[in-house]
């Protein structure tokens, strides 16, 4: 089964359609990376299957439920979702902030249970940051703050976690922990991800599945070494690219020149 399937998906601000009649599937346990130009539909399509955006036309299946009529508590214990570059107060610690997660369980009275914190504990301990979970945000390095963000979609249990850029404005190194950090969240524990990401070469190194978008429609969509092609990058990028296959088996754009 797909953890997430969309079918004649359409999706606008205003009058401005973004996304038109789109069929996209992305399997279950696998890390699946979406990529194209700017304005390419990226960002809006994990908007609406978050239902941050309403859809103009289409449906959106969740482990092969329609999410149409499910209350927004229910979707949020199915899906976690980090936006590009999220803010919060820089005066909270990173416990506050990861506790931010079990939000979705929580009663109207009560506060926090057991398992709350049980779940706040691991997903610290998980991201590395059990060290620092008293330590302001705002005192937090890059690399450190963006795990904090993860460490609070794990808080939120679920099975599949959305990420818009999740290594924007982030150095060479700080986006390799983020992104090995996530690849071993998804060996380990089977989550589906579903994430964003601009660099072409940390893409394709990292994706079991590689969706490329144009202009709100699907150019290709696979595994790396099979879609990324010269043709598929000329359509999605306008570009000339001279790709190399890795020793690891997956594409690389060495160099490239605009068509």
């Amino acid at each position: 089964m797909d953890a997430i399937r969309v079918a004649g998906l359409s999706a606008a601000y205003e009058d401005n359609i973004i996304i038109e009649d789109m069929n996209l599937a992305f399997p279950k346990g696998k890390i699946s990376i979406i990529i194209g130009a700017n304005g390419c539909g990226k960002s809006t399509l994990l908007k609406v299957i978050a239902r941050i955006l309403p859809p103009k036309a289409g449906e959106i299946f969740i482990n092969g439920q329609s999410i149409r009529h499910q209350q927004a508590k229910k979707i949020a214990r199915q899906v976690a979702v980090l936006p590009q570059s999220p803010k919060c107060p820089e005066a909270i610690t990173v416990q506050e902030l990861v506790s931010y997660g079990r939000f979705p369980y929580q009663k109207a009275v009560g506060g926090r249970t057991k398992h709350d914190k049980e779940l706040v504990e691991w997903a610290m301990e998980q991201t590395g940051l059990l060290p620092w979970k008293d330590r302001l945000v705002g005192n937090l390095s890059g690399g450190q703050r963006q795990r904090a963000w993860i460490a609070m979609t794990l808080a939120q249990e679920t099975e599949i976690i959305l990420l818009d850029e999740p290594t924007t404005y982030l150095d060479i190194a700080y986006q390799l922990e983020v992104l090995q950090l996530l690849q071993q969240l998804n060996r380990e524990r089977q989550y589906t991800i579903v994430m964003v990401l601009h660099e072409l070469n940390e893409a394709c190194r990292f994706a079991d599945h590689i969706i490329g978008l144009k202009a709100g429609k699907v150019v290709c969509q696979g595994k790396p070494a099979e879609v990324i092609t010269n043709e598929a990058l000329r359509e999605i990028y306008g570009i000339q690219a001279n790709l190399v296959m890795s020793g690891q088996g997956y594409p690389v754009c060495t160099e490239y020149e605009k068509v």
